[in-house]
């Protein structure tokens, strides 16, 4: 078995996209259309996909945005620098966490959906 891909549902789909393709430094992959869009994640892909209207609606982000932490899932992405990873998401809006004394660190995304940097 292999990990093809995650999909992330956003509120901001824009914002979003921004966030992860310039602060993560993703590229989108073709086929992007109105609130979809894929992202390569080096052998995998992260797909954002904007939640539906009337649901978004209902959806408050807090700025700075609080850490959805309900969710059972973290996606964690290696970086080859970990305090120069947490400068650029730091000024690309992402709340960054402190470092572990094992070399990773929580980072929440604009819209409080909680991934973990590693040092490779």
């Amino acid at each position: 078995m292999k990990l093809r891909g995650a999909v992330l549902f956003v509120k901001e789909f824009d914002r979003m996209l921004r966030f992860y393709r310039d602060g993560l430094g993703l590229a989108v992959l073709p086929g992007r259309s109105e609130g979809w869009a894929v992202l390569d994640v080096g052998g995998a892909t992260l797909s954002l996909h904007a939640i539906p209207e009337p649901i978004a609606s209902g959806i408050s982000i807090a700025s700075p945005p609080i850490a959805r932490e309900e969710t059972p899932l973290k996606v964690v992405f290696e970086v080859p620098d970990l305090a120069v990873a947490r400068a650029h998401l730091a000024g690309h809006g992402a709340v960054v966490l402190e470092p572990k004394p094992w070399g990773a660190c929580d980072v929440l995304d604009p819209e409080g959906n909680v991934f973990q940097l590693a040092r490779a």
